[in-house]
């Protein structure tokens, strides 16, 4: 099996470098790739690598994650996040392909709390998940081998996220405000990657598996949950923190360009339910990558 891995160097891309190399013959790519085209915001460029290469599979984990900034640059997010994966669909519904795609909790508008179903109405509150839903809705559209994957809150040890960030705050600062009304589940890009493995094996078995599932660990927090277990995991290492004080803040006492939905829990029992997996609880592999970064002291900035 012949695996074409699209943005190799982000969180997931990276985790999916390990994960997916026992499957098969890996050729990856990113934007800065010379040989080969794996910029989704040249599509043409695009397609002819996919016709090029012949994969298997196309495994994408290239987007425009800038979540603020496609309030501004909205043409490039669409470019990358909606235009760029039609091109990929296409292309590996003319090749006969699998696409794998991951996609976000941000397609939904955040009202309620209850955990979102795939099934639900989506209604993004910005410009980054309109372009997100409108990619998950190409590739409905044009590629009938796909698996698409909505999860929330990523995190690894490489990379910049919201644990290293506060990792290197709680180094710097005595006292931090953390959005305490934001609900959902920080999710590792290494569970991602295994998870994702092992999904493909079993779709290619059984096609009727293809379509869109949630991935995400279990349980849920806030922000302001998410960063107390952060220093409390840091301390119970020995990391010297100068932080003494972190308050609970209403969202919309930090507003940002691109508002935020205020719940972004995902229902997983149809993805455990199809792939006969678990997911762990979203303490178990937070304290794991912490651990990583820890002790094998990572810089956290």
């Amino acid at each position: 099996m012949h695996i074409l891995l699209l943005g190799k160097n982000g969180q997931v891309g990276w985790e999916l470098q390990r994960a997916l190399a026992p499957l098969g013959r890996l050729t990856t790519l990113d934007r800065h790739s010379s040989d080969y085209c794996g910029d989704l915001a040249r599509p043409e460029r695009l397609a002819q690598t996919v016709r090029a290469l012949r994969p298997d599979v196309i495994v994408n984990a290239a987007a425009y994650t800038a979540v603020d900034k496609a309030e501004t640059e909205r043409e490039l997010a669409t470019l990358v996040n909606a235009t760029g994966v039609e091109v990929l669909a296409r292309e590996a519904e003319a090749l006969g392909a699998w696409l794998v795609h991951y996609s976000t909790d941000y397609v939904f508008d955040g009202s309620g709390n209850q955990p979102w179903r795939e099934h639900d109405p989506t209604g993004p509150l910005n410009h980054y998940g309109a372009g997100k839903l409108a990619g998950e809705q190409a590739i409905a559209r044009h590629c009938s081998r796909h698996l698409i994957f909505r999860t929330s809150w990523v995190y690894a040890a490489r990379g910049n996220n919201f644990a290293k960030t506060m990792l290197r705050l709680g180094c710097e600062r005595q006292e931090l405000s953390v959005v305490s009304d934001q609900i959902g589940a920080p999710t590792a890009a290494a569970l991602i990657a295994d998870v994702t493995a092992h999904a493909l094996r079993r779709a290619r078995a059984r096609p009727a598996l293809a379509g869109l599932y949630h991935l995400a660990a279990a349980g849920a927090t806030s922000w302001h949950g998410y960063a107390a277990f952060v220093f409390e995991q840091a301390r119970r290492a020995g990391m010297a923190l100068a932080l003494s004080r972190l308050n609970p803040i209403a969202g919309s006492a930090w507003p940002t360009p691109a508002p935020r939905p205020l719940n972004s829990r995902l229902d997983c029992r149809k993805l455990e339910a199809a792939f006969d997996i678990m997911l762990p609880p979203w303490q178990q592999a937070l304290a794991h990558t912490l651990t990583e970064i820890l002790e094998r002291n990572i810089d956290p900035s």
